[in-house]
């Protein structure tokens, strides 16, 4: 079983563990099935083996790496739901693939066979069992574009278990970190990156976000800035400071065009801060994000002009 990284979040919250009930079990279960499997846990709060079974299987499928999910529903809340499902004992744990149950056990089992039937469900809805790191990777980045951040960093953590030299697990682990506001946690996974890995472009990516992070701390408000500039557009401090802010509001486009702005009045202002600045910023973005192919098109026609 994949170990998780110690600097992962505690957390199965979002998509990839939930609670159900009989208002949203189709959507949790049943329609999320057709693309991944879904483990149910029928528990209770008087139900001691629950108290055992319950988190050695949010861990084990913490540590699928997004190749399954776990839906837990709490029968004396839900009863109707277990009553269709013909749940007699607890716990009991069905797989569900494609809306319908295709495998199931009751009581708790130990770590090892929980693995085992997890591998086995993976394997029948025609994955990959324990879940490969290319896919691990992909869904993480997934799930932390649709704000799930707490579940990509346990995915980028689980893929940093089976393996401690994937670059894109340490910078995806330390995106998530800062899409939480865990900055401290964030600069902590960088300095655990290995010397081998310090120049991978996904680690330059994630220290680029963590230094913008730490200057959205301290960034000015944005209509202030932006009033300053407006009654002198040579203080470019103050232009600076703008650029800042607006990035901190999450306005990257604008931070790039007062930047340039910058750049384009006096290019050596503070040893080269505003291009320093750009650079910071386009190395934290997407390569292929259209604000850094704009901005980078326009100053190097500003550098070669």
């Amino acid at each position: 079983m994949l170990e998780l990284n110690p600097t992962a979040s505690p957390a199965p919250a979002g998509d990839l563990i939930k609670d159900s009930s009989e208002a949203t079990f189709m959507a949790d279960v049943v329609d999320a099935s057709q693309s991944v499997p879904v483990i149910v846990d029928f528990w209770a709060p008087w139900c001691g083996p629950c108290r055992q079974l319950t988190p050695a299987i949010e861990a084990a499928v913490t540590n699928a790496a997004g190749a399954v999910k776990l839906v837990k529903v709490n029968v004396d809340e839900n009863p109707q739901i277990a009553q269709q499902l013909r749940v007699q004992s607890l716990p009991t744990v069905y797989a569900f693939w494609q809306g319908q149950p295709i495998d199931a056990f009751q009581g708790a089992l130990p770590p090892s066979e929980i693995k085992a039937f997890i591998d086995k469900v993976v394997e029948a809805s025609g994955g990959e069992a324990g879940g490969g790191l290319s896919e691990a990777l992909e869904t993480a980045e997934s799930m932390l574009d649709e704000g799930a951040a707490a579940d990509a960093a346990s995915v980028f953590a689980a893929v940093l278990g089976e393996d401690p030299q994937n670059a894109a697990a340490y910078g995806g682990l330390a995106r998530a970190h800062l899409a939480l506001d865990q900055v401290d946690e964030a600069a902590q996974v960088l300095m655990t990156v290995p010397e081998t890995l310090s120049s991978a472009p996904e680690i330059e990516a994630a220290r680029a976000q963590l230094e913008l992070a730490r200057q959205a701390a301290d960034a000015g408000p944005v209509a202030e800035l932006r009033a300053a500039v407006e009654a002198n557009p040579e203080d470019l401090q103050a232009r600076f400071d703008l650029a800042q802010a607006l990035y901190a509001a999450g306005d990257a486009e604008a931070a790039v065009t007062e930047l340039l702005e910058s750049f384009r009045r006096d290019r050596d202002w503070n040893n080269g801060a505003a291009k320093a600045q750009l650079f910071t910023i386009f190395e934290a973005l997407k390569p292929n994000d259209p604000v850094v192919l704009n901005g980078r098109r326009k100053l190097s026609s500003m550098i070669f002009a």
